[in-house]
């Protein structure tokens, strides 16, 4: 059984200017102490070419945990431009929350990004050479897509991938163009349009999603 469940996530000040920070707030509950750290990263990815433009852009080490719910802001520098094709600037691509205990993960949320320019005329007439500094970011917060991995609590021995109806494997259908893969969470009704509720007992109203 799974010891961490990541119960909302907030995108906070959304849509942003492309070098804006990265602010995500995070709520987990632990259903028994952990001794170690939580591991998270925040993973932008640059292109849906090649896994060669992915840029780690703040990792982050939670713990000791002990049991109980747990809220934190999880806040990153925007991506280095030089490391971004200048084709792929524009347009839609993904940021990555992941989660690892003891090296491994256990649970990864990806958000689709949409980048444009805030100005009408560079929207019809965008410049060659990409000016970022006139981008807006939007986060499509309310269309999260979820991967799930089974590990051991215990020890470090090996884990398994899980989609999010706790069925082993992946389908085809939901694979991007660079390999990685997700599925769409079934969502109750969120809050506002940045907040996302993860399912789980109709009755209840802490709402928890099984890693």
């Amino acid at each position: 059984m799974a010891k961490v469940h990541i119960t909302n996530v907030v995108v906070l000040d959304n849509p942003s200017s492309f070098f804006n920070p990265f602010q995500f707030e995070l709520t987990f509950e632990c259903i028994e102490e952990l001794k170690e750290d939580l591991e998270w990263k925040m993973i932008y990815v640059g292109s849906a070419e090649s896994e060669e433009y992915d840029q780690v852009l703040d990792t982050i080490y939670v713990g000791p945990i002990p049991e109980g719910r747990h809220i934190f802001v999880f806040q990153a520098d925007p991506p280095d431009t030089s490391r971004i094709p200048e084709q792929d600037a524009l347009g839609v691509t993904i940021v990555l929350l992941t989660c690892s205990y003891r090296g491994q993960e256990f649970v990864r949320v990806g958000y689709f990004i949409n980048n444009d320019y805030s100005d009408q005329e560079l929207r019809e007439n965008p410049p060659q050479k990409p000016l970022f500094d006139k981008m807006t970011r939007n986060i499509l917060a309310s269309k999260p897509r979820v991967t799930r991995f089974k590990i051991n609590w215990d020890d470090t021995n090996g884990n398994s991938e899980e989609n999010i109806d706790g069925e082993a494997g992946t389908s085809g259908n939901n694979q991007t163009e660079n390999g990685m893969v997700f599925d769409e969470l079934a969502m109750e009704e969120p809050q506002d349009e940045n907040s996302l509720v993860m399912p789980g007992n109709e009755n209840s109203n802490s709402l928890a999603m099984e890693c």
